[in-house]
């Protein structure tokens, strides 16, 4: 059985509608019901924050401090993590943008965000991602690079140096007389952190694909999803690093006019688009219902969770927002079964609490009304 990872104790000062909050918690999962508009994502969203990145909105952290609040935000957990018990602290001091989010661990400041994985593992699932399949790349790209994310610490530092390198190089061409030494320092750099993104990505639809192929929930109520990644380097997968790197090089290089007219680079990982099918039916996600979309989304979380389960030897935390509302009874009772099978904490919202009760005791209900938690 894999470790249990769980929130004991969640305060929040200055969060969204949260004037103060302080939830005690336990090993059970924890389902939040209410109107909309309570306040029920907000906390959701204040979790994710345990987690490197923005958060699950991806807001602006002058967004999150409450409105009537001049001097940003808190989150505190108390948690019995991977590490062991842990207390971690992170917030902003005022409410202007472009400041870095604080992180406190045990009452020592962190070097990173990235320092929050030694502690746990932090999946989501909300309503904005419904539209995955028929959005954009982009929001595709995201969402693998937050799969990757959960087991390659360094990916996100590796996808951001990334993007200011590219930057940086978009600008350079922009002069008439861009100095080629430059240049080519930023195409090496950015040919070497694009091969190991791309590199990490494939290696994580591999492990999802033999996962899945060994039959999670087969033929149950969320359908298996088949996963391929295309827009870059196709088909050289076999090749070594070393050597997809110079070939890039030598892209990156023969495009550069190209790429001047073009105001942007046309070539490299941030070109890929992640493919997804209805493996039964063979039917590309976004010609599938809207019904059977969520299922996939649904079955494919899920799969991510084993996996981060599998291969780290803790269950990720799982928040699921909104989860009930577009599931008939029975697809809602096999989730509750699954996301207890996977031995983490789960928290799950939803308008009725009716909802939710097929986990009974498995579960703690909170009501969430005007900024107040009450069970």
């Amino acid at each position: 059985m894999p470790q249990k990872v769980y929130i004991e104790r969640l305060a929040l000062t200055d969060f969204r509608n949260y004037r103060t909050l302080s939830l005690a918690l336990d090993e059970r999962h924890v389902v939040l019901t209410g109107d909309n508009g309570a306040g029920k994502t907000n906390l959701l969203e204040a979790v994710s924050f345990l987690s490197p990145g923005r958060g699950l909105r991806r807001a602006p952290y002058g967004e999150v401090a409450r409105k009537e609040s001049p001097d940003g935000f808190s989150v505190f957990a108390a948690l019995s993590g991977m590490a062991g018990e842990a207390e971690i602290g992170t917030g902003t001091l005022g409410v202007e943008e472009g400041q870095s989010r604080r992180l406190r661990v045990n009452g020592t400041p962190a070097r990173t965000v990235d320092e929050l994985l030694d502690h746990s593992r932090i999946l989501w699932l909300t309503p904005a991602m419904d539209g995955l399949f028929t959005g954009s790349a982009s929001d595709r790209r995201r969402f693998l690079d937050r799969l990757v994310l959960s087991l390659d610490a360094e990916h996100g530092r590796r996808a951001s140096d990334y993007e200011r390198a590219m930057r940086s190089r978009n600008k350079l061409l922009s002069d008439p007389r861009p100095d080629p030494q430059w240049l080519s320092a930023l195409e090496r750099q950015m040919a070497e952190l694009g091969i190991a993104m791309a590199i990490a990505r494939r290696e994580m639809i591999a492990l999802l694909e033999g996962l899945i192929a060994r039959g999670m929930d087969e033929g149950g109520a969320f359908p298996a999803a088949g996963l391929a990644l295309e827009g870059f380097l196709d088909g050289e997968d076999h090749r070594p690093a070393i050597d997809l790197e110079e070939e890039f090089v030598d892209r990156l290089e023969g495009g550069r006019w190209r790429d001047a007219s073009a105001g942007r680079a046309l070539e490299g990982p941030h070109r890929s688009d992640l493919l997804i099918r209805h493996r039964a039916k063979d039917m590309e996600a976004a010609r599938c219902s809207t019904g059977e979309q969520k299922a996939l989304l649904v079955g494919l979380i899920l799969a991510h969770a084993r996996l981060v389960t599998d291969m780290t030897g803790h269950a990720p935390l799982l928040l699921l927002d909104e989860i009930a509302a577009h599931l008939d009874e029975r697809r809602r009772a096999a989730l509750f079964d699954l996301v207890d099978g996977l031995g983490g904490q789960a928290f799950m919202t939803g308008t009725d609490a009716a909802m939710f009760s097929a986990l009974g005791a498995r579960a703690r209900f909170f009501h969430v009304a005007n900024g107040q938690v009450s069970p």
